[in-house]
């Protein structure tokens, strides 16, 4: 094979997989308002209450990577009044578009500034990437709701583009969630309830899922199914684990933390899934790069 033939292939097959993530992204269904966007909004408010009402972040998930960081409690407030803001901004039409990029530079601030440092020190360490993934999924929601209502044409952040890119950022962040499930697999099956039976066969069949579902969208198998799929798990393990832990300790500020963060990622995730309205529940291949 020739060299100019090996990169004619190498092109194809990049041109394929970008047609795959971008099924029904151009379909007007993707763009209304959806039950993802309220979701996210919803999560996103709760986290910015949560954060002024104990002025403080959201435990490991807003971990500042700084021993002692100036004016903290401006931060913390800022950063609890952007959640609250952007989180009530894409619900209105008139605003919605600003508040969806404010939320979108906002997670992307999150990832680079408090996510990456730990990858960088650890890169051999699950654990950072899985932080990392956690937030990254947030900012595929905020970035798949920006993408909707920006510019149709856009090249890279809005439009088809920005969903097809949104979905590929959620495609490279759902494997660092399931690898965890594999990993540290004590520590999944401790925060599962004990009236659960097999733990660990739940463990496997989530992390899995995780995995499978980040293939589907990539590979254009079941998007739609794969990707609600997704999104639907994730509010199950926030119900079925995190809610509990709320409900026992209703003034804990770590309790509504581990709960709404866990809220916002379910939701980001429902936010991507909400771009696939125009592809068929059963369309695979061809017929969901058609729609």
């Amino acid at each position: 094979m020739t060299a100019s033939n090996s990169n004619r292939n190498r092109a194809g097959a990049h041109a394929w997989l970008a047609e795959n993530l971008a099924a029904g992204a151009g379909n007007a269904a993707a763009h209304g308002m959806g039950i993802g966007r309220v979701l996210l909004a919803l999560a996103m408010i709760g986290l910015g209450v949560r954060g002024l009402a104990y002025g403080d972040f959201a435990g490991v998930w807003q971990r500042i990577p700084i021993g002692h960081l100036p004016a903290q409690a401006f931060f913390i407030y800022a950063t609890a009044l952007v959640e609250l803001l952007t989180g009530i901004g894409i619900l209105f039409a008139r605003v919605a578009k600003i508040a969806g990029a404010v939320m979108t530079v906002f997670a992307l601030l999150w990832v680079v500034l408090l996510k990456f440092p730990a990858i960088v020190a650890v890169p051999g360490m699950e654990a950072v990437w899985l932080g990392a993934g956690e937030i990254a999924v947030i900012l595929a929601g905020a970035w798949t709701v920006f993408a909707t209502l920006g510019d149709p044409r856009g090249r890279f952040a809005s439009g088809r583009s920005g969903i097809r890119n949104a979905r590929l950022l959620l495609v490279l962040a759902l494997p660092t969630i399931g690898l965890s499930h594999f990993i540290y697999l004590p520590q999944t099956v401790q925060l599962m309830p004990a009236w659960l039976p097999w733990h660990g066969g739940w463990a496997y069949l989530t992390g899995a899922g995780d995995i499978a579902a980040a293939l589907g969208i990539l590979f254009a198998v079941l998007p739609r199914l794969a990707a609600t799929l997704e999104a639907a798990m994730l509010w199950v393990i926030t119900l079925i684990i995190w809610l509990p832990v709320l409900l026992a300790h209703l003034h804990d500020n770590g309790a509504w933390s581990a709960f709404l963060m866990s809220s916002v990622i379910a939701a980001g995730a429902s936010a991507v899934a909400d771009s696939y309205r125009g592809v068929g529940w059963t369309a695979s291949g061809a017929d969901a790069r058609r729609a």
